[in-house]
């Protein structure tokens, strides 16, 4: 398949053009080449969106929403054949491939919905024949850095509210994962979206990402990805005074109090640790559990664990896939050495699984973890699970909040006062109960607390304060001067 940038409605193959293999981390076959954009195309893309969003904003946001509308019932048209090729790309399982993209036919639907909404406010004015209202209004150029493991979903969480607020957009995809954005390119093409409202330009983190944070005619950056970048990236737009937006790491712990349902908590801690192979920001890495249920669930869980069957995500029988590729095999592993030198108990996993080809781990379950261990505080990005005995609820929330990230958490009981007691006291931006630390709707705002963001929200119409500006505007119609705070 070959894959070309997305530029003002226009293919664009470099003559220059440098491209990266891209591989199936099932099997390692390469299944594309991603071009990697020149600095001269970057420039080009960013002065094509500059041009493009005067008359985008000028646009009804009705109108606008019409788009996403027809973007939506396109993704829907095409959620098999996207989710496969979602699958073959990241290697996360179709099933889990097909709900990422139905989270893209969501996300085109609801922010739809928002053309019609877009609420300001109106309120009375201290003084006589004078009319206040706040509207929101774009703030211009968004430039897009988004991850390879929701390759889709993340980044239609950016994009749509973005130009249903009338700002256009300039998109660097992840290159372990270009297939989705070429194929996002496509059905936007095909929509006929106006030519620059949304640009598409492959390349590294290094360079085009770069560029984006750097360039002054982009207004606003929304990134998802590590801390480490992020920080990187809050210097760089503090220093250009650009709006960032940041969605970073994940520690994510489930608290298992002596009263929950066991059977309940084991499914969602096997579905929060090792769906996406705990390749996502809000996998439980960290069960906290109270000491007097600690072997029954070790037991339960090591079960559970026996049954999962591990391969290439197509085949519908199996239940964890690769992770993206070797280094990230190995940075894992690496962890499994350190956990064991920390004086933590291996239970189970532990190991690189033993196929032919493609990348993977088994999933891996750690007992006797110190809360201030490296295992537990850090994230490892794989199927590993670490489990950290308490004695209390009290002693369970100190624990999940000792940690630098604060993304998701949750609870399992029945205890309705404890119940209360967390979700008041959790240090996270998301709170589940009875239920694992996956899982977030569209229409709620997906963000963290500390390390994991810097305040704002994917998602939910929160995500409209990242890429739009208040403006407040005052009518005067009593044909005099008429002064605030003095002469009322």
């Amino acid at each position: 398949m070959d894959i070309k940038h997305y530029v003002n409605g226009q293919w664009i193959k470099e003559e220059s053009m440098h491209c990266i293999p891209v591989s199936n981390p099932a099997n390692g076959e390469v299944i594309t080449n991603v071009p990697m954009a020149s600095k001269e195309l970057v420039h080009e893309a960013i002065q094509h969106a500059k041009h493009a969003q005067k008359e985008w904003a000028k646009v009804p946001a009705p109108k606008r929403a019409d788009y996403l509308y027809a973007i939506g019932e396109r993704l829907r048209d095409e959620k098999e054949r996207l989710a496969r090729i979602l699958t073959m790309e990241m290697g996360k399982v179709i099933e889990e491939a097909r709900g990422e993209v139905q989270e893209a036919i969501d996300m085109a639907f609801y922010m739809a919905g928002e053309g019609r909404r877009l609420f300001g406010q109106t309120t009375p004015s201290e003084l006589p024949n004078k009319f206040a209202m706040s509207v929101r209004a774009p703030i211009g150029i968004v430039g897009l850095i988004t991850p390879w493991n929701f390759p889709i979903a993340i980044a239609t969480w950016k994009s749509f509210p973005a130009i249903v607020a009338g700002n256009t957009v300039v998109w660097k995809p992840s290159t372990e994962t270009p297939l989705m954005a070429y194929e996002l390119a496509k059905i936007i093409e095909e929509v006929e979206l106006p030519d620059g409202v949304i640009n598409i330009v492959f390349g590294g983190g290094s360079d085009v990402g770069s560029l984006l944070v750097e360039h002054p005619d982009v207004h606003v950056i929304s990134f998802t990805g590590s801390t480490e970048t992020g920080r990187k990236i809050a210097e760089l737009g503090g220093k250009h005074l650009k709006k960032v937006s940041l969605e970073m790491g994940g520690k994510n712990a489930i608290i298992v109090m002596e009263d929950a349902d066991l059977d309940l908590a084991v499914e969602g801690i096997i579905w929060s640790g090792f769906g996406t192979s705990g390749q996502r920001c809000t996998a439980c890495s960290r069960v906290i559990v109270h000491e007097a249920i600690k072997e029954e669930l070790a037991d339960r869980l090591i079960t559970a664990m026996e049954s999962l069957k591990l391969g290439n995500g197509l085949d519908e029988g199996v239940q964890i896939g690769p992770v993206i590729h070797k280094s990230a095999l190995h940075k894992i592993h690496s962890y499994i050495q350190l956990g064991l030198q920390e004086g933590a108990t291996l239970l189970k996993g532990g190991r690189i699984a033993d196929f032919e080809s493609g990348h993977f781990y088994e999933p891996t379950l750690f007992t006797d973890v110190k809360p201030q261990s490296r295992l537990a505080q850090e994230e490892i990005f794989g199927p590993v699970i670490s489990m950290i005995a308490v004695q209390n609820l009290e002693e369970a929330i100190e624990v999940n909040n000792s940690v630098k990230y604060g993304l998701s958490s949750s609870i399992f009981t029945q205890d309705v006062t404890k119940v209360f007691q967390a979700q008041r006291d959790l240090d996270t931006g998301i709170v589940y109960v009875n239920a694992g630390t996956t899982g977030a709707e569209i229409h709620l705002p997906f963000g963290g607390t500390k390390g994991t963001g810097n305040g704002h929200r994917d998602s939910g119409i929160q995500s409209l304060d990242v890429y739009t500006e208040w403006k407040s505007i005052y009518v005067d119609y009593s044909g005099t001067l008429q002064r605030a705070q003095i002469d009322n």
